[in-house]
């Protein structure tokens, strides 16, 4: 992870965990759809506020990544929240084709069945 250009009064608001991260949790702006979770930096945070494009670290290959450059699959950036402990990000997006590396349209597919009680 590189130094960052985040406004340094954003950054002291964040709690980030002991690697610097702090997850972001993406909806799509409309429906309300929770589409994924991923994990930004400061620097993460930085590109996708003044890009208009999300941009995550990757903790299993230790570089960013901007969401669609490979696959298509962009996430635009509508909002950007931050959570009233500091430590989670909610990133409001206007989503193009599948959020799931799976070519599932959301993360959250898989149903656990949870009992009403």
């Amino acid at each position: 992870m590189s130094s960052s250009a985040l406004d340094p009064d954003i950054a002291a608001l964040l709690k980030h965990d002991p690697a610097g991260l702090v997850p972001a949790v993406i909806q799509q702006h409309d429906t309300g759809e929770v589409l994924m979770v991923g994990w930004m930096d400061d620097e993460a945070l930085h590109r996708t506020l003044t890009s208009g494009r999300v941009t995550f670290w990757s903790r299993s290959r230790g570089e960013y990544w901007r969401k669609g450059d490979t696959s298509g699959h962009e996430q635009h950036v509508k909002s950007v929240a931050l959570d009233c402990d500091g430590d989670t990000l909610l990133v409001r997006v206007d989503q193009i084709g599948p959020a799931c590396h799976t070519g599932e349209r959301s993360c959250f597919f898989t149903d656990l069945k949870a009992v009403e009680v």
